[in-house]
């Protein structure tokens, strides 16, 4: 499909680019993009990799590609200062621009220099999202008999050196004389001393949590989940949708983040684990068998989200009732995450504090923010009797009212200099007393 043209100078049009990351459904749509007009084609991307698409107004005019770095580069590595075995322990921590590509019929000035900057600023957060991990350094190799270079300069990039003529075969390296220049772009500061630190890296260690849940909480959360439908067709299908569904909502209350993670999970549980979790028995190793990446993927995208939050919501609404712990409310934007225009996707939390669990979650609009939805989240919780937290932006008289009054609950806020008035009202409360609380206090 041959891409729409876009002929145009100014900061309108700049201003209006947005970079994401591409969707899982459109990566055979980028890659027949890339292998039609890029000079270079592309045969494939081995290993971890991202994909970000630049466009306006919903027409796309720019794309990237980045995956694995390099496995050798002498001045990479000289400028890092990289001991052999440091850079095999942190080499994953470094990503390659392996393709940037403006589409064909695309013409702005400066447009590349602005992609670029705005695909690195936002790449380490959507590899951690993708992979489990960040990336602290970006390279790419330029070509001089092609170009020279300058959009990535205009970028903040900066140039080490050039290779040695080599490319790595299948065999070995084989010398094709044709030295590229080799420029690299810090994507979070001090990211040379992090890639140079001889110390393990924590950001590598991708060890999954252990099961959080009893068996009778995983039973209940069963029958919830039996009730659900199954979208996929029955020929072809090894892993059931019960244990599928129950895999993928118990993962993700022990903390895993992306479909990587909870197939890791899934791989990390034990087989006494596995048979709660209802996996599939091979009838030759007599194994349970968990579902791997791919598969969990595919059945997430198909299955019916909402009905799942709903089901999910009433059974955590339901553990809830017996547990008179504090709740937390917590908000947190989510990395890599964003809404068809362009901007990130935050959501409101109720955590309880016993256990960890998320028991109620809400996104906030984009054009409000947390204060009004912390009722909305609330509401439909027992909170009798327990008592609720919050930070600072939640300090506020109608939310603490709705607690005490229809809630029947208890509440702990924190306040800070942003309310002088409240403030002083506090000190001066206390003046002259003795603290903490169980002072007497008359």
């Amino acid at each position: 499909m041959k891409p729409a043209g876009l002929t145009e100078a100014g900061e309108a049009v700049l201003g209006g680019v947005v970079v994401r990351p591409c969707a899982s459904q459109e990566w055979a749509r980028v890659v027949g993009l890339v292998r039609a007009h890029h000079y270079l084609g592309l045969r494939g991307v081995v290993g971890e990799r991202v994909g970000h698409v630049a466009e306006v107004e919903g027409q796309w005019i720019a794309l990237l590609l980045w995956a694995a770095a390099a496995m050798k580069c002498q001045v990479r590595e000289a400028w890092i200062g990289w001991h052999p075995r440091t850079a095999w322990q942190r080499l994953p921590l470094v990503v390659n621009n392996v393709r940037f590509l403006i589409l064909p019929g695309v013409v702005v000035p400066n447009l590349a220099s602005r992609v670029l900057a705005m695909s690195t600023r936002r790449l380490s957060e959507d590899w951690q999202q993708a992979w489990g991990h960040p990336v602290v350094l970006a390279e790419t190799f330029i070509d001089p008999r092609r170009y020279a270079g300058t959009c990535y300069r205009a970028a903040g990039w900066v140039t080490l050196g050039r290779t040695r003529g080599f490319a790595r075969h299948c065999h070995g390296w084989t010398y094709h004389g044709h030295a590229k220049i080799v420029m690299v772009r810090a994507l979070v500061p001090q990211a040379r001393d992090i890639l140079a630190n001889p110390q393990p890296c924590p950001e590598l260690d991708r060890g999954v949590t252990r099961m959080k849940m009893q068996a009778k909480e995983i039973a209940t959360l069963v029958e919830v989940l039996r009730k659900l439908p199954d979208p996929r067709q029955r020929q072809g299908m090894r892993h059931p949708k019960l244990s599928l569904l129950t895999i993928c909502v118990v993962a993700v209350l022990s903390g895993a983040r992306s479909f990587t993670a909870i197939a890791q999970w899934a791989q990390a549980c034990t087989q006494s684990e596995l048979e709660r979790l209802r996996c599939r028995r091979d009838p030759r190793s007599r194994r349970y068998m968990p579902p791997s990446e791919p598969t969990i993927r595919r059945f997430l995208q198909s299955i019916d989200a909402a009905a799942v939050d709903t089901a999910v919501g009433a059974w955590l609404q339901g553990l809830l009732q017996g547990d008179r712990g504090a709740v937390a409310i917590d908000g947190k934007t989510m990395r890599g995450a964003r809404r068809k225009d362009g901007r990130q996707v935050h959501l409101l939390s109720a955590v309880a504090q016993s256990t960890g669990m998320t028991v109620a979650q809400v996104e906030v609009d984009g054009k409000t923010n947390e204060i009004p939805e912390a009722p909305k989240l609330l509401a439909p919780l027992p909170l009798a009797g327990r008592c609720v937290t919050a930070d600072a932006l939640h300090t506020q008289t109608e939310l603490a009212r709705f607690l005490v009054e229809e809630k029947q609950a208890d509440y702990c806020f924190t306040v800070k200099d942003n309310q002088p008035t409240l403030k002083s009202d506090i000190d001066l409360l206390f003046a002259g007393t003795s603290f903490p609380p169980s002072a007497s206090n008359d």
